[in-house]
């Protein structure tokens, strides 16, 4: 590994004194990349996880590119779930598509469980390869929760409703409950198994989660939030939530043990200072602005940045969903590069 690490990520959500904003970006592996779209004309995304040189090569590319001051390890929320029993593909054009829907207590009860060196060998190997070797910034791993993972495990897909998953969730409190513990327990598994290979920070997508109104959260979603957060914090290692549509919900998150809170665009950063936030914010830039010309990205990048600076717990900056794959990789570049030299200690 280089010798001179870059540490701001880590150092920003201690708390600590940092020569500029951290920056990364979610989806930054892959999607818009040439490099990476020439690859997928070969091979699947499981395909390309289960190759560690491969995986390694995608998650480091846009570090290289882009010098972000974090990698995120390239894969799919829906990696842990086969080995569980879960019959799951990841489709082009759809995503992740599953052939034995969860419908009753039964389904839940025939879930097995995962064990990281078994099931998911090629992940740990990729992990290691990268932070024994390649990187020279921290390695962001990464779990679905339990709700948006069990929003595909009921709905068979991807839903822009998730109306299978509520009506499990009003009607059949005993399988919504078994399924969200179940789930909860193998995403501390898992990502034990990644900070035992070398992850320094992991990232909880509950990215679906906003479709519930915040006593709808608190009640079915947030004890099992609290037993995996806990989990996972046990480890040692900084946790990093993001939802998208989720804004309603910070109130509920900030009382979860996470370190850093991510934001959509929805909310600015200002606005979840106001609302009491004290953790580390992650965020915000919308996605899709980076579509835009450069000017236009500047004048939203200069607010979010200055609020940033101004929040009491620290900043990351982010996109507040994934790149596109209609984004240009030198703009990435360009924006990381804008928002060191923005934010830099004179």
């Amino acid at each position: 590994m280089n010798n001179t690490f870059n540490d701001t990520m880590l150092r920003a959500i201690k708390g600590q004194s940092v020569a500029h904003t951290p920056v990364w970006f979610m989806r930054q592996a892959g999607r818009s990349q040439p490099e990476y779209r020439k690859l997928k004309e070969q091979y699947s995304l499981f395909d390309i996880t289960h190759q560690p040189e491969l995986c390694a090569y995608v998650t480091k590319l846009p570090v290289d590119q882009y010098n972000t001051d974090a990698a995120v390890l390239y894969k799919d929320i829906m990696t842990p779930l086969k080995a569980i029993g879960v019959d799951v593909d990841i489709k082009s054009g759809i995503g992740p598509v599953i052939s034995n829907p969860i419908r009753q207590y039964s389904d839940v009860m025939a879930l097995g469980k995962i064990d990281p060196k078994r099931d998911v060998p090629y992940v740990l190997d990729t992990i290691q390869l990268l932070t024994k070797e390649q990187l020279n910034v921290p390695l962001i791993g990464f779990t679905g929760a339990p709700f948006t993972l069990a929003s595909y495990m009921i709905e068979g897909g991807p839903s822009k409703n998730y109306n299978k998953t509520k009506a499990m969730m009003y009607s059949d409190e005993a399988t919504w409950f078994k399924l969200m513990d179940t789930l909860a327990d193998m995403s501390i598994t898992y990502v034990k198994g990644q900070v035992e290979a070398g992850a320094q920070l992991i990232q909880i997508f509950d990215s679906w989660v906003g479709a519930l109104n915040q006593a709808d959260y608190d009640y079915f979603i947030k004890p099992c939030m609290e037993k995996m957060v806990s989990g996972i914090k046990a480890l040692g290692i900084p946790v990093i939530l993001f939802g998208v549509g989720a804004s309603h919900l910070i109130q509920s998150w900030q009382q979860l043990p996470i370190d850093v809170l991510g934001l959509d665009w929805r909310t600015s950063i200002q606005e979840a200072s106001h609302q009491g936030v004290t953790k580390t914010l992650q965020g915000n830039l919308d996605p899709s602005i980076l579509l835009a010309p450069w000017e236009v990205i500047e004048a939203r990048l200069k607010p979010i940045l200055d609020q940033g600076k101004a929040h009491s717990g620290g900043h990351i900056f982010n996109l507040g969903h994934g790149v596109f794959p209609e984004v240009k990789p030198e703009v990435l570049g360009r924006v990381a590069q804008f928002v060191h030299d923005y934010t830099a200690h004179k």
